[in-house]
């Protein structure tokens, strides 16, 4: 069977899942890379600062440990290991040294600008002052610092670039911009298709469900795998499916049964009317027999519409389910069958107490009474009902019941050949059917030792497999 194609929503589950799973992935990406750009930057400049901060600190120290003289700064080692070679080789900082006229005697690569903090070192009486400031040179920031070597002896700048760590920062933002970028797009692709791969059986049960709307139609296969939420709500949306599926089944039979039985009596009815036009040209005995005639067609028809009611209600009966004396409810039901037939009706019960609805249970006992008081016609024995552990049985001394009976006597409007004149509708017993299967149960019915049958249902667990009921 070809679904109908089912209408697409504005905003679908795959959509939803795919957005929440770029949005978290997008909420963590950027975090970690926020905080692993700022660790990174922090240590980076944070090592910068304190290796140039160490290189000023051992100069500070050794013009104050020894004199120097700023020519001993200008002079080259050819060992490269002089005071000039020693403030180079940590970090390739630019040397510059200034006279103490605050000219520049050795200038560095490139040139360090010299101010008047710069030329107050150089003519300072201290050794070991220190000015600091970040310059700009070009293109490029430096972080500068200018050492008074004292006693109006010069001093010696020290300058370290930072603009080229700030570059590699910035291409290190740009990289984690790119970076977090695509882990969210990838996260977009991946949330999209595992987003299909969770919601596509939820996608088929929603397109099987619009289209049992449409077409009413509940004949569909329904995807019922995985042990899941989605697989449990398949088997339930199936079980569902087959449930709806039975009950349309039924109620098309109930009213085809139901259409069937009633031909007779309103044909009989028609009948009977048709004849009461010549009423006063009937003989005495004819209009008495058509007025008892006309009264049990109005009972029959009667009887059969009250049990089709009764029976087309089944499962809806909004009666609660209560601890119920099961003995109790037959004794009741005894009483009502006794002024309804005039019969003798004894019963035997234990103290079994069930979960049920009282009036549900009365009405299945009390139609097993009438049906057994219609079979036998006789009267000679009274009806028994026994009642032990969830089991009723009621038992007549009738004609009994053949073989191929035995099975077919709960369907509706089934009459036994040898019943078919009796009155009734043949919903009785159906409607006991209906009553012990919502109560857990199964029904019975079996012949009786010495003639007559035993005819009851099972409440519960009590007796899943009835036993025959032995008594003379």
């Amino acid at each position: 069977m070809r679904l109908p194609r089912p209408r697409r929503p504005r905003s679908s589950l795959r959509v939803t899942f795919a957005i929440s799973f770029a949005a978290v992935a997008a909420a963590v990406t950027l975090l970690v890379g926020f905080l692993s750009y700022g660790a990174a930057a922090r240590l980076v400049r944070a090592d910068q600062q304190s290796v140039f901060g160490g290189v000023v600190h051992d100069l500070r120290n050794q013009v104050r440990q020894q004199p120097l003289g700023y020519e001993v700064f200008v002079q080259d080692d050819p060992d490269h290991d002089g005071p000039r070679d020693d403030l180079r080789r940590p970090t390739g900082t630019d040397i510059q040294i200034i006279r103490p006229t605050g000219t520049v005697a050795d200038r560095g690569s490139p040139v360090l600008p010299v101010g008047d903090a710069e030329r107050r070192m150089a003519s300072s009486r201290t050794a070991g002052l220190v000015a600091r400031r970040d310059v700009e040179i070009g293109d490029d920031q430096f972080r500068m610092a200018t050492v008074s070597l004292g006693a109006h002896r010069g001093a010696v700048q020290v300058a370290q670039q930072f603009s080229d760590t700030e570059d590699l920062l910035r291409e290190l933002q740009k990289r984690t911009a790119l970076f977090v970028a695509a882990a969210i797009a990838a996260a977009g692709v991946v949330g999209w298709w595992l987003a299909g791969r969770i919601t596509r059986r939820l996608v088929r049960l929603t397109g099987i469900a619009e289209s049992v709307t449409v077409t009413g139609r509940m004949d569909v296969a329904v995807p019922v795998t995985g042990e899941d939420e989605v697989g449990r709500l398949g088997r339930a949306f199936d079980g569902m499916l087959g449930q709806l599926a039975r009950s349309k089944d039924d109620q098309r039979r109930l009213v085809q049964d139901a259409g069937h039985e009633l031909r007779t009596p309103l044909t009989s009815l028609r009948t009977n009317i048709a004849l009461l036009r010549r009423f006063e040209e009937l003989p005495p005995a004819a209009r008495e027999e058509l007025l008892a005639d006309l009264t049990g067609e109005t009972r029959e028809l009667t009887d059969l519409v009250n049990e089709l009611v009764s029976l087309a209600a089944g499962q809806r009966d909004d009666e609660p389910s209560v601890a119920t004396p099961l003995g109790e409810v037959a004794h009741r039901a005894a009483g009502l069958a006794r002024r309804r037939t005039g019969r003798e009706i004894t019963v035997t019960a234990d103290d079994t107490v069930v979960e049920g609805r009282a009036g549900a249970l009365q009405r299945a006992i009390t139609n097993l009474m009438e049906n057994a008081a219609k079979f036998d016609e006789k009267g000679t024995a009274p009806i028994e009902v026994v009642v032990r552990r969830g089991r009723v049985a009621v038992l007549d001394r009738g004609p009994g019941m053949a073989d191929e009976d035995r099975h077919r006597v709960f369907d509706r409007f089934y009459r036994a050949p040898g019943a078919r004149s009796l009155p009734g509708s043949g919903l009785g017993l159906a409607i006991v059917r209906e009553v012990a299967a919502a109560h857990g149960g199964t029904v019975f019915a079996e012949r009786r030792p010495g003639g007559g049958a035993v005819v009851g249902f099972t409440v519960g667990d009590a007796t899943r497999q009835p036993r025959s009921l032995k008594k003379p």
